[in-house]
């Protein structure tokens, strides 16, 4: 037997996807309920702005001080100009030409001499080429000048040298002096110069050195030249 429904009248064919729709639209109604918010209409209201009352700004009032104009300036006295009468006479300075002619003579120039000026130099004693030679030590090598010479020196300080002076100025116990002086390149004692505890005793030290015989002068590449030479003298005074 065939049936007698029509197959397309058939309700039960699509109820699954009613279902879903159905659920879906519950879904949106309960998501949006729940996140459905309301405010107090008196927590938002701001108030209103009154656009047509203008702020009244007051102005204080303030007087104006007048100052009197300063005095016009005194009139100016008249200048008087003198009128000198010019007599003294003016010489023109007349500049004359350098350049030359065929007809001028030439004069030669003789030779101008310079004179040289010799530097004074100073060498070192301990390096000098030649030592200065104490009178007495023209013999030897330049090793042999040297220690003659510091010898001399030593000898001749302490036949001057006052040491009886350190116990007339109240000093006491062992003493000493640095003397340094130059031997120029004329063989002469220049530029003494001394250090002592005491003052008397530089002055003494100053003295016998200036009483030093004249010496040959030291030579650096054959030419004299300054020596400087330094001289420690050391004594003990006795109590």
């Amino acid at each position: 037997m065939e049936p007698k429904k029509n197959p397309k009248a058939n309700v039960g064919r699509n109820s699954s996807l009613f279902f879903s729709i159905g659920l879906a639209l519950m879904l949106f109604l309960a998501y949006y309920s729940i996140n459905y918010k309301t405010y107090d209409k008196a927590d938002i209201d701001i108030g209103q702005l009154n656009l047509e009352e203008e702020l009244e700004e007051e102005i204080p009032l303030t007087q104006q001080i007048q100052t009197p104009p300063p005095p016009p300036p005194p009139p100016a006295a008249p200048e008087v100009i003198e009128v000198v009468e010019d007599e003294e006479e003016v010489e023109e300075t007349v500049i004359e030409s350098t350049e030359v002619d065929q007809e001028t003579e030439i004069v030669e120039v003789e030779e101008i001499e310079v004179e040289e000026v010799e530097e004074d130099i100073e060498v070192p004693f301990a390096v000098i080429e030649n030592v200065p030679v104490f009178p007495g030590c023209e013999k030897g090598n330049n090793a042999a000048k040297k220690k003659c010479m510091s010898e001399k020196i030593q000898k001749f300080v302490q036949k001057k040298f006052n040491t009886e002076l350190a116990s007339d100025l109240g000093l006491s116990g062992r003493q000493r002096i640095n003397v340094i002086f130059k031997i120029d390149k004329n063989g002469n004692i220049t530029g003494v110069r001394s250090r002592a505890p005491h003052p008397g005793l530089e002055k003494e030290a100053a003295r016998v050195i200036n009483l030093l015989p004249k010496m040959k002068p030291g030579r650096q590449r054959g030419k004299p030249v300054t020596v400087p030479y330094s001289l420690p003298i050391v004594f003990q005074v006795q109590d």
